[in-house]
């Protein structure tokens, strides 16, 4: 199935011009031409809370405030104007436990770098064609991480709808 991106509105934080670069130019291939960027996590933040984008896509590590902390404020802020926003994290960081930390911190879909034009693409439709729902608990916001419904049968299984 196609997707018509052309009002889309993505925010890309990077502090490498190259990665920004080639986003934008993927972006545009999908027909989105409403990108803004950003080289920090706080930077990012300031835009955000102005102009609240689609979706977010932020490096992980960034000068000047990161892609987690970014990603913390926009989950949690009480001046978050969209905080159910998708945010996509990229990072050439693919360690398990970085990928959990992003997962952990409220992160819709990860991204590894080096990426290609397919696996944003897959990610950006991810966010958009299978939205998950999202789940508040006295230590997450965030969407819900469990990628699809188990059958689970232990004694610890939750009662459906008893939330």
């Amino acid at each position: 199935m196609a997707y018509n991106l052309r009002q889309v509105h993505v925010l890309v934080v990077d502090d490498n011009q190259h990665i920004c670069m080639a986003a934008r130019q993927i972006l545009e291939a999908f027909g989105i031409t409403r990108v803004d960027f950003a080289s920090d996590g706080l930077t990012a933040y300031g835009m955000f809370q102005r102009n609240p984008p689609d979706i977010v896509i932020t490096d992980m590590d960034m000068i000047g405030g990161d892609g987690l902390e970014l990603v913390r404020l926009i989950r949690q802020a009480g001046d978050s104007p969209k905080p159910t926003v998708p945010i996509i994290m990229m990072s050439g960081h693919t360690e398990r436990e970085k990928v959990l930390a992003a997962r952990d911190i409220g992160v819709t879909e990860f991204l590894c770098k080096p990426f290609s034009v397919g696996m944003v693409y897959d990610r950006l439709i991810a966010t958009i064609a299978r939205p998950r729902s999202f789940v508040r608990m006295s230590s997450y916001f965030g969407p819900d991480r469990r990628r699809s419904l188990r059958d689970f049968q232990g004694g610890e299984r939750r009662i459906r709808g008893a939330l």
